[in-house]
This record gives C-alpha cells, structure tokens and sequence, in this order.
C-alpha cells in the first residue's frame, strides 16, 4: 500500500451503505473490482464528506468493500443509510485528518458570506498547464488543497496549498477523471 496514489478520482458510480460494525460497505451499481479500487484508497462519503472518510482495507468484488475504521467519520454518524453517494480517490491519507479539506462550510463574517470551498485534488501536469490562465493556477503537479470564495466586491479568490508535491512521474493522473 502505497502513502498516496496519483488519481483524485478513482471512481464514483454507484452509491453506497456502510454496516459500521462489520466495516462492510455495499455498493449499488458499483464497480470497485472493475475500476481497479485497492487498499489504501480514500473513500470519501456523502456529497461534500457529509458523512466523512475512510481507508479501503480490501476489496471483495464490484459490490463489496471494507474498511480500516470509521474514525474519519462526522462527530454522531452512527450509521450510512443506503443510496448515498460517494467518490474514492489515492489522496494522501494524512488529508482525511486534515479539517481543513473536511465537507464545505459557509462563512458567517469576515470577506464573505458566501460558501468557501476546500478541495483537495490530484493535479498532473497537464492539468497544471490547462489550469495557467485560469484564476485555479498551480506552480506544478502533486497533491493541491484548494480554497475558494466569492469576496464581498463579488471577485472570485482562489487560494491554493501544495501538501505533495508531484514530479515527472505525474504526466497523467487519469484521464478518465479529467473529463468528468
């Protein structure tokens, strides 16, 4: 098991249940075995981490994967109800610590009041060269949080933080995840 992979999408088809006392999760028109999900993946679950995260501890088939722990899971989650949605990606696993990448919040004072976003990508360089005339510049390839925001004169603000940084090896993350 690698510390991080290079693909900030290895697959989100489907959606999923998680049984927290087995560590199970089951997918519904999932495709884990098929779209390569491996040990040390980074599941992040519910639309903006609303339920939270976790590690991939083995895959069983298309339909069934478990899970190291639900440590990373929101303060109170007891339970992921099924239908619920989901994206698996090789992030670097110290992120999933990391409050600052957690589900978007809305700030109440300060700039702006608008939502602030905080994503983490896997930037190759390709699409470090794509993004250069974009506000979502990046100085080269690796592990990238990025924060957005709308401040009070209506202007976008991008800021951005390299947690890992890439080298030659990342012409590429994946261009299926690109497109999407």
């Amino acid at each position: 098991m690698a510390l991080w992979g290079d693909k900030d999408l290895v697959t989100s088809t489907g959606t999923i249940s998680i049984d927290f006392a087995s560590k199970t999760v089951t997918g519904a028109g999932t495709s884990f075995s098929t779209d390569s999900v491996s040990q040390g993946d980074v599941i992040n679950i519910g639309a903006g981490a609303t339920y939270g995260f976790a590690v991939v501890n083995s895959v069983a088939s298309d339909t069934s994967l478990e899970i190291y722990s639900t440590d990373y899971m929101v303060a109170g989650v007891t339970t992921v109800p099924a239908l619920t949605t989901f994206e698996i990606s090789q992030e670097p696993l110290y992120a999933m610590a990391d409050s600052t990448y957690s589900a978007p919040e809305v700030r109440t004072s300060g700039f702006s009041t608008d939502r602030l976003e905080r994503v983490l990508y896997g930037v190759d360089q390709n699409e470090v060269s794509v993004a250069s005339t974009t506000a979502y510049a990046v100085g080269h390839s690796g592990w990238v949080g990025i924060t957005s925001y709308i401040d009070t004169h209506g202007r976008l603000r991008v800021k951005h933080e390299v947690l890992v940084a890439g080298g030659i090896n990342t012409t590429s993350d994946s261009v299926a995840e690109d497109l999407i």
